[in-house]
């Protein structure tokens, strides 16, 4: 069910979903006119997480816009809508699902649910100048990892590496704020704002071109 609708600048429009329908439950709400696009990727899917996730972004989509509009996948993986009205960005976490829509340039989303298990790969994604809290290492790691997914969906450049070429700007975390970024792989070097919220469940990024 959408949780989360809001507009948080003009032109921007953010959406939440917690994914606690089943699979048959989803299909029977889906808009007449895309149920057959449904059908050919059901057909081919089994996972019912992925079917879950696939049928819930959809019903997003179609919740936050009021118009029943196709989403088609880049050869990167990106995806993008038929009409490109709007830019769009997805992120599936357990149980959750986001997305950020921008009329006006790209977007980066992402959500992650709170989890122990970032600690065995922070070595992976965070350098060794950039800051984590020892009063909040779990948390602040997952915002790394989660900002750092967001700006790699936003740049859109492919052999990033998250260690090397996404730098988070040392900061402490709240329960909502701001953060900044650089990025090192183009020949210019880019600055970035990445909005952040943690909530009981999830850690929530994203941010605009």
């Amino acid at each position: 069910m959408l949780i989360r609708k809001e507009y948080i600048q003009s032109g921007v429009l953010l959406g939440v979903w917690e994914m606690t329908e089943s699979r048959e439950e989803l299909l029977t709400q889906f808009p007449a006119t895309l149920r057959n696009e449904a059908d050919r990727y059901l057909e081919k899917v089994r996972s019912e997480r992925r079917s879950i996730e696939w049928l819930s972004t959809r019903m997003m989509l179609f919740q936050l816009l009021g118009e029943e509009k196709m989403i088609f996948n880049r050869q990167n993986g990106s995806p993008y809508l038929e009409d490109e009205k709007w830019l769009i960005s997805i992120s599936h976490t357990r149980d959750y699902a986001a997305m950020l829509l921008s009329t006006k340039a790209p977007v980066g989303i992402d959500i992650e649910t709170h989890t122990e298990r970032v600690a065995r790969i922070a070595d992976k994604f965070i350098a060794e100048k950039e800051y984590i809290d020892p009063k909040q290492k779990t948390v602040h790691q997952l915002l790394h990892w989660s900002a750092k997914e967001s700006l790699f969906k936003l740049i859109g450049l492919q052999g990033i590496d998250f260690r090397e070429h996404l730098h988070i700007i040392p900061f402490i975390p709240a329960e909502k704020g701001e953060m900044h970024a650089t990025e090192t792989k183009s020949a210019t070097p880019r600055s970035f704002t990445i909005r952040y919220e943690v909530h009981p469940r999830y850690v929530l990024t994203w941010t605009t071109g």
